[in-house]
């Protein structure tokens, strides 16, 4: 089956209603006039049952297909979750569009108004068909660029609360075949930690450095020998990228600083592979500290565990992909790669699958000239009506 006509015919609001998302971006957890305008067309389309709040300004919307029961917890088919992120990024837009960005310093550069777009688009069509036994259950989330608002819906009880069973989320990839679904069992996608290292020493004259404690080269030594975690006490072939991002330090050519500030990033899929990290940057930084004559602090973030797809559900993703944009356009064992995405925290409470979908060619994502490709977003609508068609046949 390719695209639902139904959904098909619902193209140019669809359009309509992401380019109102993308010209009103707001960040993390205060997506409240987004989780408004959700709100709205949902209940414009005649669904009941939505649950505000979670999160802060998450959603969760049932609909319940023919002959389901009044609770989610009675059984009579899986109840499966669909899930769309909903902020944007804390960046100036430069694509000149009609519809760019009004807020100065936000800007949807991730496609996260065409992924909450496709979600309603389903939405619209299970509601209007409901050719499907047990309930689907919504899920539009804040908070996936920084705060990891799926693990808080997690945490505040929404997979227990609403029953659901499984989960299955969809990412646009720009660059990518336009409508090539891509996905992969196992893991997908990786961790990701954040490191801060302040080094505090004692300032003074340039041209005196023998009467200061010199964070500037304190800082030099210890981003040199973060280097070599991976490539002297990490096995090769195991995947593990480790960035520094940010050196901030000093204000004059003739003034030698008291503290200078590093920060970046960690990407891993094992467990043991975050902890040795973690171990070898807290013995540079106790190590490389004296050696200098300053204090070097290492505050070590955990972020979002890597984004693992169950086998089961992946294979059944990949299917129902494959009857919407024919088996010629489905990938279902792509590489993993070193992005993260808070799904993870979905994916650890249930199993499921997340699954790339191909937007053509254009700029990449998180960048200021980036626009999600409104064409793709009838392909992803499809894919979720399908797969709750699929799974729970009327």
């Amino acid at each position: 089956m390719p695209v639902i006509n139904r959904i098909a015919a619902y193209a140019e609001e669809m359009t309509a209603w992401r380019r109102h998302l993308h010209e009103n971006p707001e960040l993390g957890f205060d997506c409240f006039e987004t989780a408004a305008f959700v709100e709205s067309k949902l209940r414009e389309f005649g669904v009941t049952e939505i649950h505000t709040g979670i999160a802060k300004t998450g959603i969760v919307a049932l609909i319940r297909g023919k002959g389901a029961k009044e609770s989610v917890h009675d059984g009579n088919g899986p109840v499966i979750g669909l899930r769309a992120d909903m902020d944007a990024l804390p960046m100036d837009e430069e694509t000149g569009l009609p519809y760019a960005s009004k807020v100065a310093g936000k800007m949807h550069a991730c496609g996260h108004d065409g992924h909450t777009t496709m979600l309603l688009g389903a939405a619209k069509y299970l509601n209007e068909t409901k050719n499907f036994t047990g309930t689907v259950a919504l899920i539009f989330q804040p908070a996936e660029e920084d705060g990891g608002g799926g693990g808080v819906m997690v945490d505040e009880g929404a997979m227990d609360r609403f029953g659901i069973q499984q989960v299955y989320g969809i990412h646009n990839a720009p660059g990518e075949t336009f409508g090539e679904f891509q996905t992969t069992p196992g893991p997908i996608m990786a961790a990701v930690d954040t490191f801060h290292i302040n080094i505090t020493g004692v300032g003074g004259h340039g041209a005196h450095p023998d009467e200061t404690k010199d964070p500037v080269v304190a800082a030099v030594g210890v981003v040199q020998a973060i280097q070599t975690i991976s490539s002297r006490n990490h096995y090769a072939l195991n995947d593990l990228v480790i960035s520094v991002t940010q050196i901030h330090t000093g204000s004059a050519e003739n003034i030698i600083p008291e503290s200078a500030y590093i920060n970046g990033t960690v990407r891993t899929f094992d467990k043991a592979v975050q902890a040795m990290v973690m171990q070898r940057m807290q013995e540079i930084c106790d190590g490389l500290g004296p050696a200098y004559g300053v204090e070097a602090k290492l505050d070590y973030e955990i972020w979002y565990p890597a984004t693992v797809n169950k086998a089961e559900n992946t294979s059944f993703a990949a299917d129902v992909a494959r009857e919407v944009v024919g088996a010629d356009n489905v990938i279902d064992d792509i590489s993993r790669g070193m992005g993260a995405e808070d799904f993870s925290y979905m994916l650890e409470a249930r199993p499921g699958a997340y699954l790339f979908l191909g937007a053509g060619e254009g700029p990449a994502v998180h960048n200021s000239k980036y626009d999600f490709n409104d064409e793709i977003s009838p392909i992803g609508a499809s894919f979720f009506a399908r797969l709750v068609e699929t799974a729970q046949p009327a």
